[in-house]
């Protein structure tokens, strides 16, 4: 499998430029947060996100030479993503993250609010200085689409007759909200086509709920190691996913299990080995395959290039996760 990292090897320099200069960002006056920042903007981690913004706009740009506008809109994405999961970690009460501490483990949840709050904050103060409304607009969906999408997550927790459309419409606002949106701002500080700003939201949107939908088959098939968190973690919070919503149409005895929210002993681990032994983690290969061949298809409009060829490779990547 063709790490992500080396995929990114046209953007590779800008990656660096852009860590070093989140952590210049957050700035040296609060000494607690900067800890936080260098302890979130680390080299660990894929950068999966402001590599794919960079990427669309060296792809969409004459020339393909960044502007600082463009190079900040990815920090901007970073710093969104960044915030969601600080946060994210408090209300999953997560102690790791990649195998990682998590902020509110290493300096306490009252920080680690404080850190979310802080970074969502530079980000619209950031983006305001872009001048730009309509990307504005598309960041801003972004914030209110994160906030949505854990509500909708907290309101469905161990509910059996979730479908599979509810869990990719939270799927899309937790997800790949920031992928679509962000792509798409890329889009418009390049000034392109309408037709190929909407193809380009479309490539996010897909490639977003691709990677989600690996990302929960993964909860099935991963090792804790790969995964930096023990197998079956959402199943047992009661973040129902695809595997499980199409192993629940075919094994009656799940439901009960999970509407018990796994109180007796071997619960949870009966309901994994359910979920292995149905059609569900097929089912959800072919669903994510389905969005992969779509992101794919969105990028048709967008001319020839080294970094449309990366946008291309990285939506064959995500499904290469899995073997």
């Amino acid at each position: 499998m063709t790490p992500a990292t080396s995929l990114f090897s046209p953007v590779e320099d800008d990656l660096d430029l852009l860590t070093e200069n989140l952590k210049n960002l957050i700035g040296a006056r609060h000494p607690i947060l900067y800890a936080a920042a260098e302890h979130l903007f680390g080299a660990r981690g894929k950068r999966v996100r402001p590599a794919i913004v960079l990427l669309v706009s060296k792809a969409t740009i004459p020339g393909h030479e960044l502007t600082p506008r463009h190079r900040r809109l990815a920090e901007i994405t970073e710093m969104i993503h960044t915030a969601s999961l600080v946060h994210d970690d408090v209300v999953d009460e997560s102690d790791l993250r990649r195998g990682v501490p998590t902020v509110h483990s290493s300096f306490g949840n009252r920080i680690a609010v404080l850190a979310g709050d802080f970074l969502f904050a530079q980000s619209s103060w950031y983006l305001a200085n872009l001048d730009n409304l309509e990307v504005v607009k598309l960041l801003s969906q972004v914030i209110m689409d994160l906030a949505e999408g854990e509500i909708q997550q907290g309101l469905n927790r161990f509910s059996t007759n979730l479908s599979i459309e509810a869990y990719l419409e939270k799927s899309y606002y937790k997800t790949a909200s920031l992928l679509a949106n962000s792509s798409k701002a890329a889009a418009v500080l390049s000034d392109v086509s309408p037709s190929l700003t909407e193809a380009l939201y479309g490539y996010g949107r897909h490639i977003g709920l691709a990677f989600q939908i690996v990302d929960d088959i993964l909860d099935f098939t991963g090792s804790t190691e790969e995964l930096g968190k023990p197998a079956g973690s959402d199943l047992k919070d009661g973040n129902l996913t695809a595997p499980v919503l199409y192993a629940l149409e075919e094994k009656p005895s799940l439901e009960v299990l999970i509407e018990r929210e796994f109180a007796q002993p071997g619960d949870l681990e009966q309901a994994i080995a359910f979920v292995r032994s149905s059609q569900g983690i097929e089912r959800s290969r072919a669903l994510a395959k389905q969005h992969s061949k779509s992101a794919i298809a969105c990028l048709e409009e967008l001319p020839p290039s080294a970094s449309r060829q990366v946008l291309v490779k990285l939506a064959d990547y995500v499904l290469s996760r899995l073997y």
